[in-house]
Formats: C-alpha cells, structure tokens, sequence
C-alpha cells in the first residue's frame, strides 16, 4: 500500500490513516511527541534564573521595613516599590493578599558587573518580591549566574549572590 502525506498551509494530513499498520502509526506518534518535547527546550543561548527564597511567620509590613534597612545596610539605592496587592484592594478586590517587589542597584556594582559583560543589563536592577502565602510570608530574589564562560563574572554575581541572601535572610529573622 502507498502513503502519501500532503502539506498545506495549516496542516500536514496523512491520507489513508485508517489503513496504516499499527505500528506505523505508533511511530509517527512517538516521532510527534518528541518533535513537541524538543519545541519546548530552552535555545542554546537561554539562560535559567535560580532564585533564592526564605519564608517567615513575622507580620508582612515588618518583614518589609527589615527588607528595606538591609537593602540599604548593603550599600543599594531603591530604585522602585511596586505595592501590587495594595493597588489591588484599592480597586475593590477586598481581601486580596500582599504582594510587593522592590528594585534596588548600587551603581558601583552595576558599572563592574556592565564593564565585565554588558549583556548583563538584563540582570539589573536587584529585584526582591515579597508575598503572602498560606499564612507565611515568602520573600525571593532572583540570582545572578555563576556558571558562564567568564571567570571574573562568576566570582562577582558570587559575591552579589551572598548578599542578595544576606538581604533575603536578614528580612525573614524572627
């Protein structure tokens, strides 16, 4: 028996799928499934962020104001607070939880991490979101990558990394 397939602008049809053996058709699902499993891997330049994350049962707007004090107790600038929940209820959303993320930079480190490589751009501003969550509140930030081909980038997003917890951890004391 002859198969043929027919490509069309939206679909690829398979004539005379009723006919086909069992396990031809088994192969073109499994060929299928993978072709869809490896549409879904990062491309070779993507990067994964890791994230660092801590949780506390202290009351949310302490957890923010020791935020805030190690922020600045590690030499950041704020850049932005963004009260997402807080708009939220604002607009009649009564009960919604807390969210927050808060922007900080030090332009010191932000110019040795740009002169090393300035495709690092995307890693700035320093970023910490805090949130409510089954009755604790989670406080996460996002890491800088210690595992490219620049040996210097990695030592410093390791130093930045240890003090992005220290922020983190300091926040989430009891």
């Amino acid at each position: 028996m002859f198969y043929h397939f027919r490509l069309n602008p939206w679909s690829l049809e398979l004539a005379n799928l009723k006919n086909l053996p069992a396990f031809v058709c088994f192969k073109v699902l499994i060929v299928a499934s993978l072709c869809l499993i490896a549409s879904c891997a990062l491309p070779p330049n993507a990067e994964i962020r890791q994230y660092y994350q801590a949780e506390t049962t202290k009351p949310y707007d302490d957890v923010l104001a020791e935020l805030e004090i190690a922020i600045t107790e590690h030499n950041f600038r704020i850049t932005g607070h963004s009260r997402v929940g807080k708009v939220i209820r604002e607009r009649g959303a009564v009960g919604f939880p807390e969210y927050d993320t808060i922007q900080f930079c030090n332009l010191t480190h932000a110019r040795t991490l740009l002169e090393m490589s300035p495709h690092s751009v995307a890693q700035m501003p320093c970023n910490v979101v805090t949130y409510q969550y089954q009755g604790k509140t989670i406080v996460k930030t996002h890491l800088l990558p210690v595992d490219t081909d620049n040996k210097e980038l990695n030592q410093f997003s390791g130093k930045m990394n240890k003090m992005l917890k220290e922020i983190v951890n300091f926040a989430v004391e009891e």
